[in-house]
């Protein structure tokens, strides 16, 4: 992996996570009426953390659909 590919990867990585704590700190603040402190900071970080991974490593990795739906030719019959 080059240098310019794990910045990149770093990069998505940490504005995965913010974009996902922001909307989930939105939908608290509209959906309860739980005061905002640190420690619903940290689980909505701990909440976020995973799915960022999960969105910009697995998903958005190049053959990602190629694994989910194969090429027709290559489908075991």
């Amino acid at each position: 992996m080059t240098r310019l590919r794990k910045l990149r990867l770093i990069e998505f990585l940490i504005v995965g996570i913010a974009m996902g704590v922001l909307e989930d700190i939105i939908a608290i603040v509209i959906a309860t009426d739980a005061p905002l402190d640190l420690n619903i900071f940290w689980v909505v970080l701990a909440v976020a953390i995973p799915f960022a991974i999960i969105s910009e490593v697995i998903v958005d990795h190049p053959r990602f659909w190629e694994w989910i739906l194969p090429p027709r030719n290559n489908r075991p019959k």
